[in-house]
């Protein structure tokens, strides 16, 4: 089985903590490919960024050479997974959606921990549209920048692991999410701090990718994620000109 991983920013060393959370997750008959988009924004926190970036990774995907039996979107509350249904019949899997729905297999309520709070409205709007917001108690946003989360690690652990513990002890959160590609290292301090379940997003999608694809299941194509129509398309990023 070989499933692609495709950051959403073009920050090298992101792709390459992504890569190796996704390697963990892996089962050893799995190979799973990071890629990182050829344009776009060194990190996505916002919607300029994040539209940007559903480009950059429909044009990272679609100019990979091989096969490839899954991909999975790395970028938490990022456009383009629809995008990529359309393209592709193999399974697409988007770690916001992954984080939020195993979460929901371990408490009634579960919480998302981010980086700055203009992404919360990104992330929010991200699980009602695919409609797993009922059973989120809250966003939080730890006000740390996506590029900060390498920069300044230690700062990081501590004000994620702040809102993990206040989204436990106000909102009520018997689950975790950590909302962001690069906070899988985080994990085990959260769990110690807040004795709750954490999911990370990245390891919670090589896991429904791997069972999708086990399973023989592949995207619907009857209606909403149907081929495009055939048009031309001027200046599409990974038109044959």
């Amino acid at each position: 089985m070989k499933i692609l991983v495709v950051n959403v920013n073009t920050t090298e060393s992101m792709t390459e903590g992504i890569a190796r959370a996704a390697r963990e997750a892996a089962s050893a008959t799995t190979e799973t490919i990071a890629l990182t988009p050829n344009f776009g924004a060194e990190s996505c926190e916002g919607n300029v960024e994040s539209y940007l970036a559903a480009l950059g990774v429909m044009d990272a995907v679609m100019k990979y050479q091989g096969s490839f039996d899954a991909v999975i979107q790395a970028g938490y509350g990022e456009h383009a997974r629809e995008g990529l249904q359309e393209l592709l019949d193999v399974p697409v899997i988007d770690i916001t959606e992954a984080g939020a729905a195993l979460a929901m297999f371990l408490g009634h309520r579960y919480a998302v921990v981010t980086t700055l709070d203009r992404t919360v409205p990104l992330i929010e709007d991200r699980l009602l549209l695919a409609g797993l917001n009922a059973h989120c108690t809250s966003v939080r946003a730890s006000g740390m920048a996506v590029l900060e989360l390498e920069n300044q690690p230690e700062r990081a652990v501590e004000a994620i692991a702040d809102q993990a513990a206040e989204a436990v002890e106000r909102d009520r959160a018997e689950a975790i999410v950590l909302g962001c590609g690069g906070l899988a290292d985080l994990k085990q301090v959260i769990v110690e701090r807040c004795d709750v379940p954490v999911v990370d997003g990245v390891t919670a999608a090589v896991k429904l990718a791997e069972s999708l694809v086990g399973l023989g299941l592949k995207t619907s194509k009857v209606r909403t994620y149907a081929p495009a129509r055939p048009k031309q398309l001027s200046g599409w990023p990974f038109s044959a000109a």
